[in-house]
């Protein structure tokens, strides 16, 4: 008796905690992210920005926000740089998963309006054309979406150094 009213207890909790967050795997936001980093991988720059709010805000490690044309930049400077360059996801010599995608929606709570965050989790594979070495960066990038269904934020978080060094000598041998 004392493990059934614990388990009550317990599935209460767990589900008043709750109040109304959906967590989705197979949604139409995480579809389109998914279909957006096909488009990076393709260095497709225009179906990248179709997906983007014109007031984008990117926040790369950092604070202090970048638009859509100085994220172009930087992205076109990775495909100049690397090749090829893919994401994967999952356990070293494991079944490589692609991208982990999830899209978060929090009800609106006292003053703060509901908003709908997709999550992605990946491994950013790439071989310097300059080097030939290859590096593995695993990255973080949440997106927050808008009213409009474009994306009004992005926040990456991902070590660059190694990806930045590379540049650095692709830029050397110009």
């Amino acid at each position: 008796m004392k493990k059934i009213i614990l388990s009550i207890f317990a599935a209460v909790t767990i589900f008043s905690c709750n109040q109304g967050v959906q967590v989705t795997f197979d949604d139409d936001n995480s579809n389109l992210i998914k279909v957006h980093f096909q488009n990076y991988l393709n260095n497709d720059m225009d179906g990248l920005r179709a997906l983007w709010s014109p007031d984008l805000k990117v926040y790369l490690n950092s604070k202090t926000p970048v638009g859509p044309d100085e994220l172009v930049s930087m992205l076109e400077a990775q495909h100049a740089g690397f090749e090829p360059i893919t994401m994967s996801f999952g356990e070293e010599g494991g079944e490589d998963l692609g991208v982990w995608v999830q899209t978060i929606t929090y009800p609106a709570l006292g003053e703060y309006p509901s908003v709908t965050l997709t999550q992605s989790w990946f491994d950013w594979n790439a071989t310097g054309k300059v080097s030939g070495k290859t590096i593995v960066l695993p990255a973080h990038i949440g997106f927050k979406w808008g009213d409009d269904g474009k994306i009004i934020e992005e926040y990456h978080n991902y070590d660059t150094q190694e990806m930045m060094a590379e540049l650095a000598l692709s830029q050397e041998t110009e």
